[in-house]
């Protein structure tokens, strides 16, 4: 539209602002630039802070169709891994894995626990090389040293000393080892840690101790037994030794009274047991975290 063709007068220019115009004091026109807008002139948008806007989703290629693997019974054959967890153990092995978890959550007495408590490691192996030293005879050498002593004895010869004296050997047997305790007779006496049921040695550390006998418990039943011949035995003791392994059966009875005889009150006060699972230590740990009072790892395991 022509604005030329219109008569406006100077105040009602002034008045008006941008494109309107007033006709003849009555009535006001809007006009319209046609002018084209430049391409870019305008302002964006600043970018949402943090990632907050829409993900665009990859675009799925319809030739190809989701098809997910079925590993039960007849279907897909699953990939080789670790099937450990799969596997149906025997009863003796689930028996004996509960066992275990059992005596680590339940709180166990202190008669009890002292078993946990075990000879070292470079102690423990100076013990079984001395025990193995005074391995009991097996029947066939036994026999084999009684038909030598015969055979000279029937030849009119006499028998070496040594051949008719009963060689020193390792005791064993529970009966045996306690009458040799009573009697105050037993030099060292060994106890394995995991006797079953722990009622058969649960009394001898005690009795050692009042009858003045040391003993030390070690690791483990089987280990003990292939000193005798037996497959496992529950307790083993030294009554006398030869000249040249007094020096070493020394060492080994004052270690046991370091470790055993001098904390024996000290073993009858701690507990044990009480030991809580991984799943329930974290949960601990994350309800005292909420509550403003942090614990440890190791704090949270205990009961």
């Amino acid at each position: 539209m022509d604005a030329s063709k219109y008569d406006v007068g100077d105040e009602a220019q002034s008045c008006i602002p941008g494109p309107y115009i007033h006709i003849r004091g009555c009535m006001a026109l809007e006009l319209r630039s046609t002018a084209p807008k430049k391409a870019g002139t305008g302002k964006k948008p600043a970018a949402a802070p943090f990632g907050s806007g829409k993900a665009t989703k990859a675009k799925k290629n319809p030739l190809f169709e989701a098809a997910p693997k079925n590993f039960g019974i007849g279907g897909d054959i699953r990939a080789t891994g670790d099937l450990t967890r799969f596997v149906k153990w025997p009863e003796y092995v689930q028996l004996q894995r509960q066992k275990v978890i059992l005596n680590q959550r339940l709180k166990v007495p202190p008669g009890i626990a002292q078993f946990n408590h075990t000879l070292d490691k470079n102690t423990a192996t100076q013990l079984f090389k001395l025990l193995n030293k005074y391995r009991p005879e097996t029947k066939q050498e036994k026999k084999a040293r009684l038909t030598t002593t015969a055979e000279a004895a029937a030849g009119g010869k006499s028998a070496p000393k040594d051949d008719t004296k009963k060689p020193l050997f390792v005791k064993y047997g529970l009966n045996h080892i306690v009458a040799l305790v009573e009697a105050k007779k037993a030099s060292l006496v060994v106890i394995a840690h995991d006797v079953d049921p722990v009622e058969l040695v649960i009394y001898l550390p005690a009795l050692c101790r009042k009858m003045g006998v040391p003993y030390v418990i070690v690791k483990g039943k089987a280990r003990l037994g292939t000193v005798v011949h037996k497959k496992t035995t529950a307790v083993l003791a030294l009554q006398d030794v030869k000249s040249e392994d007094q020096r070493e059966l020394a060492t080994l009875v004052s270690a046991a009274k370091a470790n055993f005889t001098d904390k024996y009150d000290e073993h009858r006060r701690q507990w044990g047991g009480g030991i809580r699972g991984t799943k329930s230590a974290h949960m601990v740990r994350k309800r005292a975290k909420a509550a403003g009072a942090p614990i440890t790892a190791a704090q949270a395991a205990r009961l």
